[in-house]
This record gives C-alpha cells, structure tokens and sequence, in this order.
C-alpha cells in the first residue's frame, strides 16, 4: 500500500511536469490547518499531493489558515522573471518534477504575528534523497531575489527545511555553488544584520561573527560551529529587551532577532555541510 502511494505521487509529480514545465505558472490547490504554533499545508490532490508543508512557531499570535495566506504554484524551468531571482542561474536550477513555488504572504488584515523565530519543512515525494544532497530550500519576498535558508536537508523522500523571521515565497532547488560562496554570501546578510542593530548591540555579535570567519578560514570547523551557536544564542536572549524580535502582518516592524536566528542557522548548515563533504 505505502509503495503504490509513493508511486501514485510520483506518476503525479511527472505529469505535473510535463504539462506545465514549459508552460506558465498554474495554481494549485492548498488545504491549510493550524492550531497553537503550527500549521500544515498540503498541496495538490488530497489523495496523492504533491507536498505537505509544516510550519512551526516559537511563539504565534492569530495562526490560522486564513490568517496565513498560502498559495502554490508550478512554475516554468524558463521563466525569465523567476529565473532573475535566483543568485546563479548557471549553478542553481529548478527540478523538473518538482517546480513548486510557495507563496505565504499573510494579510495584513489577518492579524498574524509571531515571536523571534520559526521553521519551515516542505516534504515531497518527487524528489530523491542522497547524502550530500545538493538541493536547497530558498526563500524570497515576494517578486524579490532568492536566498538560501537551508537548515537540514533530510530523506523521505525529500524534506527541505529552514529557519525564517519572516515570508513570503519559497523553492526547492538543486545548488552546485561552492560551499566556500554560499557560505561568504551568508557571512555578509548577517554582516548586513549585524549593522541593522543598535550601535550597543553590534560589537558582541561582530565579535563572534568575525571569529567563525577566521575559524572557517582555518578549518577549524569546531569553533566555527561554536561561535555561530554563541551568535544564535545571543539573538534569542537579547531580541525582545533590546532590539526587535517580533514579526507582525502589518508589517510595521523588523523582526531582527529572527532574521538573526534565522542566518546563523543556514550559516551552521553551510560550515558543517563543508566539513562534511568539502567543497
């Protein structure tokens, strides 16, 4: 029974692919629940979806199916406007069984919000796991440039999963960067973090920052790990008392502590990704 629903999904996954991969974006449909500080989404057929989501908060206000504003999409391999998006469009590219755009944009009528951080899991059949996968989750506001926001990538088959602050879109992507890039990309948007800080605040996180860089340099991946643990830490002790660490549909407020969190996060995957399997 469990394989013939695996193969179901697959037969689904591919003919979702050949309808629409060189075609434009084609809704599809969601089913969202949610109580407490989760939700799950399951997209496409009840029967044989094509992914089940899960969102989980640290601390949310106002989480229900409306309240979050999931969408779902497939997307075309060629699309040139989504394409753009993407950092390295030569080195980071779409799955042809598995072209799924994620959109949650809660309305700002709906009344969400959520304290520091929360993670995301999109779960698909449609895609095979292998250790040292080189797929990625990334993430995006809407119409905005890509981003890698990987925390774990697990099998069954494929679970992408991240940390956010924040939405609104989201893909899973196979990225052959060097590790080295991906991670000075990262290095930098919490560099960029960091300056976003009152001035008090930004010589201990800088600190630290600086001394995972040098450890990276140095392959000396322990303390690498150890400071960007000390970074994340750091963020979810000090957001709330002296800087901001709540996001709001209103958007009338930076959730700095969770976009801390939230980097130093895919930051600690990328440095134990290198340790790992190297460049």
């Amino acid at each position: 029974m469990i394989r013939s629903s695996l193969v179901s999904r697959l037969l689904v996954a591919a003919a979702l692919a050949l309808a629409f991969g060189a075609a434009s974006a084609q809704s599809l449909p969601v089913n969202v629940t949610a109580s407490g500080n989760q939700a799950t989404v399951v997209i496409g057929s009840p029967s044989a979806p094509l992914a089940d989501v899960t969102l989980k908060f640290e601390d949310a206000s106002n989480l229900s199916a409306s309240s979050l504003g999931v969408s779902a999409e497939l997307v075309s391999l060629t699309d040139p406007a989504l394409l753009a998006r993407l950092p390295d469009v030569s080195l980071i590219q779409l799955n042809g069984t598995f072209p799924l755009l994620l959109t949650i944009e809660p309305p700002a009528l709906g009344g969400l919000r959520f304290r520091d951080s929360g993670r995301i899991e999109i779960h698909t059949h449609a895609l095979t796991y292998s250790l040292g996968s080189s797929f990625r989750l990334f993430k995006a506001p809407v119409g905005g440039p890509f981003r890698d926001i990987t925390d774990e990538i697990a099998q069954g088959s494929v679970r992408a999963r991240g940390t956010y602050g924040g939405f609104s879109q989201f893909l899973v992507v196979a990225d052959v960067r060097s590790t080295s890039s991906v991670i000075a990309t990262k290095i930098t948007a919490l560099r960029g973090l960091i300056a976003a800080l009152p001035l008090s605040e930004r010589g201990a996180f800088t600190a630290q920052l600086d001394q995972a860089e040098s450890a990276i340099a140095a392959a000396d991946y322990a303390s690498a790990l150890s400071s960007i643990d000390t970074i994340r830490a750091r963020a979810e002790s000090r957001g709330g008392m002296f800087f901001a660490n709540e996001w709001r549909a209103t958007r009338d407020a930076d959730n700095l502590a969770g976009e801390l969190i939230a980097g130093a996060a895919t930051l600690r995957f990328s440095v134990a990704y290198l340790r790992d399997f190297g460049q």
